[in-house]
């Protein structure tokens, strides 16, 4: 469905849900996954609206919600819906997501940050337990427990997506023999309440102080040690390994209060369920990085890598997974994906000068001497500046960020983008070169290529440490003014 029919059906649902017509429909972010969002507001109602192309995938979150929310759980309340064209208005929590305060921590792991932790196993374990409750898990999709398929499943994902192209030498027969012996021993746990799926940092809103949930609709029937593994275990996330402790004796202590549970066999079998949502994670990062080459991905295989060399380190898992432990331990070793330093390439004599500008005044002059860099036309790209409501916006702005998120293939090209760039800037680093330019044009330099220029500037600031000279030429000469 085009984004434009999107908008008029989630237009036409607000006002019915309403009774007034949404004086704005604002794009959000996208997520991982193919539904897309909008903020829509009128005068005096806020919702949020979703698309959901997945029939199955909306039913079983609309049927989890209303269920979770007539046990006082803090999951968002579902307003109206329209199945025939896959639409829905929820309620708006927000923007801030537990993720958001991640990005915020330095190196530490503050107090406040714990405290939000400590509330957010605490909810987990009651929308696990409670939740799970008279549930009608008919609806789940794809399949209504984490059973054995489930299991494969994942575990082919990280075999084909990421051990293939990371490490083609090993046993395939016996790599599947650990694979079968893992699942095996984890279908031996107390599978019987709700498991989450995704339960990771991204969905999990912050609105004044107090957590929600979102994006559960691929969960089933399962385990409860899986969602923590994978709160605690989030590959970016980080968490001190004494804060990770307490957090689980403190989710254990809010489940025993719940339903029975023997502490020792619950830590015997979480050690398997970390062990198995990494394989899990490590073969999305494959997918998304190896395979479709998003640097986003690629950036954090290495703290994935890290937790399962961890794990084999630290832990007796009660099963023996020898050729898993092989191939991700020559892995490791060979830090193919370790990241680039910084200090090196702080320490360098490159200065990197990135531009946005407008092809109607020309290509910019290097002033370097060097005759010129790269220039990128964005001008192929889905114009948001063509629409009423983005006319005197900016690719600074939020709304034409995630237009471009949304309705065009930016993303796609800025990968690109970072490929090509990435290689010379570590070149010219090794051979001490002191200059490089790079040129993003559109046609007014006011949207597309000023949001390439940001982009390309955080990207070498946070992965290579280089000086960065970044001028948007057509805006800074307006004044910002549009």
């Amino acid at each position: 469905m085009t984004s434009i029919k999107v908008e008029m059906h989630l237009s036409a649902l607000f006002e019915e849900w309403s009774g007034e017509v949404p004086t704005l429909i604002l794009p959000l972010a996208p997520s991982g996954s193919h539904r897309i969002y909008y903020r829509l507001q009128s005068k005096s109602r806020v919702a949020i609206g979703a698309y959901s192309p997945n029939e199955k995938e909306m039913d079983a979150f609309l049927s989890f919600s209303r269920h979770f929310r007539e046990k006082d759980l803090p999951v968002p309340e579902i307003y109206a819906e329209n199945r025939n064209q896959k639409v829905y208005l929820q309620e708006d929590l927000g923007s801030t997501t537990l993720y958001s305060y991640l990005l915020q921590k330095d190196d530490y792991f503050p107090d406040y940050l714990v405290q939000i932790y400590r509330r957010v196993v605490e909810d987990l374990a009651k929308l696990q337990i409670l939740g799970g409750e008279g549930l009608d898990y008919s609806v789940c999709h794809p399949r209504d427990s984490f059973d054995h398929q489930s299991m494969m499943w994942d575990f082919n994902y990280f075999k084909y997506y990421f051990l293939k192209l990371a490490f083609p030498e090993f046993d395939e027969q016996a790599l599947e023999d650990d694979f079968n012996r893992l699942s095996d021993y984890l279908l031996q746990a107390d599978n019987s309440h709700f498991m989450f799926r995704d339960f990771q940092t991204r969905n999990i809103m912050i609105r004044a102080g107090k957590p929600y949930f979102i994006d559960y609709q691929g969960g089933r029937r399962g385990a409860l040690q899986y969602d923590l593994a994978s709160l605690l275990y989030q590959a970016k996330a980080n968490i001190p390994d004494d804060i990770r402790m307490s957090l689980l004796q403190h989710y254990m202590d809010t489940a025993s209060g719940l339903t029975d549970i023997d502490r020792e066999t619950f830590l015997d079998y979480y050690y398997g369920f970390v062990m198995i949502r990494s394989i899990q994670v490590l073969g999305a990062y494959g997918f998304r990085g190896l395979y479709e080459k998003k640097e986003h991905f690629l950036k954090s295989i290495p703290h994935a890598l890290r937790n399962i060399t961890w794990i084999f380190e630290h832990i007796d898992l009660k099963v023996p997974l020898p050729e898993l432990q092989r191939g991700i331990m020559a892995i490791a070793r060979s830090k193919q994906f370790e990241p680039f330093d910084r200090i090196k390439g702080s320490s360098s004599l490159l200065t990197v000068t990135i531009n946005s500008f407008s092809y109607k005044k020309g290509i910019p002059a290097d002033s370097s001497g060097n005759g010129g860099g790269f220039t990128f036309d964005c001008r192929f790209i889905h114009n948001p500046g063509r629409y009423e409501t983005y006319e005197k916006l900016t690719g600074r702005d939020e709304e034409v960020i995630n237009f471009l998120k949304h309705h065009s293939g930016i993303d796609e090209f800025m990968n690109n983008v970072f490929r090509i760039v990435d290689e010379a800037v570590e070149n010219y680093i090794e051979r001490s070169f002191t200059d490089l330019m790079v040129n993003f044009g559109c046609t007014g330099g006011q949207h597309r290529s000023v949001y390439a220029a940001d982009t390309l500037h955080k990207h070498l600031r946070e992965k290579y440490g280089v000086r960065v000279v970044i001028r948007h030429l057509e805006q800074e000469a307006k004044g910002w003014k549009n």
